[in-house]
């Protein structure tokens, strides 16, 4: 894989380069509640930019069905890449059309472009390769080399992630080569005690992840709406709480696998409940209290894990040489269901091992907690992909880098 510095030795003044971000922030209404995503990216912007090239970035943003819609315009994540950069950046507002071809070709050497959302235009996202073949001719046109620099997008087989790259000179940026070197911390010659803690709503997302963890991991720890699946395979009552039927029978197994493979499955031994999920709106108290994890009362769901499994959970990683953390521990946007969350990054912080926060949920929470985002060793852009990573799959916007 051609890394960026390469790239910026054999010179890239005076020509178009088109970066592959993934500036796929958080919006309330058009104000940017996190943009890690953006700062992600500024260290490639900055080199190439300062190296002469005239700078054409672009990403999706949402999930707009293949036509404009102004809920998801890169527009403010342009204004805030311009920010950052101390500079103007030029926005075009269509993704191949008269605005981007007039803007690109209007660009000065050292300066920045953002085209508009991808996923504006279908052929980014078809399933008919011919289709994507197309789009993907159309972005040749706006660049002379390619970078890909969205990590949080190389899982998907899309056109400016898999076609593109297959038409230009291309090379990977600064933020996809820390990625990768990262998961190849957590998938080769792994320092141990390695122990994964996973969390989010449903326990089928990460099933694939669980299946090759426990060939892998020394410990896991289970918590989020998943838990309850877990619970409930072991027999215990989880109330109303967020249950996934149809996958007890592969958590009974994996549970069984567990045991016989030596890993510790960690589950909560007691969960914050309540009647009815809170409002995340008016964030309004919403009367928790605790119980059991074995005996979530039938009218009531649980929303966080406990004190006492957050101090075990803590227990369990405070000895790891290797932690990745993939989904909150619960509902953390609301404050009376945040502390399991905490409870976990603060371990993260507490550890003396090598720490991955896996993108996705868990990273807006570390954010959205307060907590130092260069205290932990590496927070990924990109929890999908780290997750697919860690699967043992093939990520095609990875293996479109390969020369």
């Amino acid at each position: 894989m051609k890394t960026i510095d390469e790239l910026l030795a054999e010179g890239v003044g005076g020509q178009r380069v088109f970066v592959r971000a993934d500036l796929n922030v958080p919006l309330d209404g058009t104000k940017i509640t996190d943009d890690g995503r953006i700062r992600a990216v500024l260290p490639t912007v900055k080199a190439l930019a300062e190296a002469g090239a005239r700078v054409v970035v672009a990403s999706h943003l949402g999930r707009p069905k293949g036509a404009p819609d102004p809920a998801f315009s890169l527009g403010p994540a342009a204004a805030r890449l311009g920010e950052l950069l101390g500079a103007d950046v030029a926005f075009a507002t269509d993704t191949v059309g008269e605005s981007a071809r007039s803007t690109v070709a209007g660009l000065a050497d050292g300066q920045v472009a953002v085209i508009e959302n991808l996923r504006f235009n279908a052929g980014e996202t078809a399933k008919d390769d011919a289709e994507r073949g197309a789009f993907a001719d159309q972005l040749a046109e706006l660049a002379d080399l390619y970078v890909g620099d969205g990590f949080g997008a190389v899982h998907r087989k899309h056109a400016s992630v898999v076609d593109l790259p297959a038409r230009l000179p291309h090379a990977a940026g600064y933020l996809i080569a820390t990625e990768v070197a990262v998961l190849k911390k957590l998938t080769e010659d792994v320092k141990r005690p390695y122990v994964v803690a996973l969390g989010g709503a449903k326990v089928s997302d990460k099933l694939a992840v669980i299946d090759q963890l426990l060939g892998k991991a020394d410990r896991l720890l289970i918590g989020g709406g998943m838990a309850y699946t877990f619970l409930k395979a072991k027999g215990y009552e989880v109330g109303s709480s967020l249950l996934q039927e149809d996958q007890i029978p592969a958590v009974v197994e994996y549970i069984e696998r567990a045991e016989k493979n030596g890993v510790e499955l960690v589950l909560p031994v007691d969960v914050v409940a309540a009647p009815e999920f809170p409002d995340l709106k008016t964030k309004a108290p919403a009367n928790p209290n605790t119980v059991a994890a074995n005996a979530v009362p039938a009218d009531q769901m649980g929303l966080d894990i406990g004190p006492e499994s957050r101090k075990l959970y803590a227990s369990k990683l405070a000895d790891a040489a290797t932690v990745f953390w993939n989904g909150p521990m619960g509902v953390f946007e609301h404050p009376d269901y945040a502390e399991g969350t905490k409870a976990v990054a603060q371990a993260l912080l507490d550890s003396p091992g090598f720490t991955v926060v896996g993108g996705g949920d868990s990273a807006a929470a570390v954010r959205t907690l307060g907590f130092d985002e260069t205290a932990f060793g590496h927070i990924s852009t990109g929890g999908g992909a780290s997750l697919e990573y860690l699967e043992g799959k093939t990520l095609p916007g990875l293996a479109a880098l390969e020369d």
